[in-house]
């Protein structure tokens, strides 16, 4: 799901990496808006917001959504630089699993931090919405670097219309049988109802545990991290082991 690259990448595999990735972005999202009132998977209604307080001459208000902003991009260029300079370095699979460690660490401290120190001041609210919104500028240039720009799970507005348009064309019988089409809306329609599954997993979590909800999104970022870790030690196993034979 990580060891692969642009067109190297099956459907299977983008399905894999955008169901599990918007599972992630969709439970964090939900969390966000629970604890801080706050969207963090996008950062779309931000553009909206910025010219708006700047019109209203709130600038301190406006240099926060301005470095909400700079977070999310700084994300994505972090996530993207990894991969890109560490491939050579440290290999496919490594450069590709950092930026979901790091996501994991960022969204950790958030939900350590509300448990031990947070002092419910708008401070501190604006700077661990902040911690989320690069956690998913790098998931968001993670999954459309490695995929070619195929998979983007933390926005849904784009996929939402590209359903539209898929929907549209499968009105023509030879678009219902052409591959491309099909297995493009069934990644589709796996990142919305993943990213919806997240959410509402999120929600009935965030009830009952509160703030525990964010250790679960931890957890799901560790499978998606460790997802390829084992076949790729069951393939150095298997070639360790025909060496020998063949030695032998």
């Amino acid at each position: 799901m990580l060891r692969k690259y642009s067109n190297h990448r099956t459907n299977s595999d983008n399905i894999k990496l955008g169901a599990l990735t918007a599972f992630s972005a969709g439970m964090v999202n939900v969390i966000s808006v629970c604890v801080f009132f706050a969207f963090t998977s996008n950062i779309t209604g931000y553009y909206a917001v910025l010219p708006q307080e700047i019109a209203k001459g709130n600038w301190y208000q406006a240099a926060v959504v301005l470095l909400w902003i700079l977070l999310f991009f700084s994300g994505s260029l972090l996530s993207n630089l990894l991969i890109i300079h560490g491939k050579s370095r440290m290999g496919q699979y490594v450069s590709h699993a950092i930026p979901v460690i790091l996501e994991l660490l960022c969204v950790l401290f958030v939900g350590l931090y509300l448990d031990f120190f947070y002092g419910d001041s708008l401070q501190e609210t604006e700077f661990l919405v902040g911690a989320l919104l690069f956690a998913m500028g790098l998931q968001n240039g993670l999954t459309a670097s490695i995929s070619n720009s195929v998979v983007k799970t933390t926005h849904l507005t784009g996929l939402t219309t590209d359903l539209a348009i898929l929907v549209s064309m499968f009105t023509i019988q030879a678009n219902r049988s052409n591959k491309a089409l099909v297995d493009k809306f069934h990644l589709l329609l796996s990142i919305l109802g993943a990213y919806f599954a997240g959410g509402l997993l999120s929600g009935i979590c965030y009830v009952y545990y509160h703030n525990f909800t964010f250790y679960v999104a931890c957890f799901v970022l560790l499978i998606i991290a460790l997802y390829d870790f084992y076949k790729l030690a069951r393939v150095k196993q298997l070639f360790a082991h025909r060496k020998r034979a063949f030695a032998s």
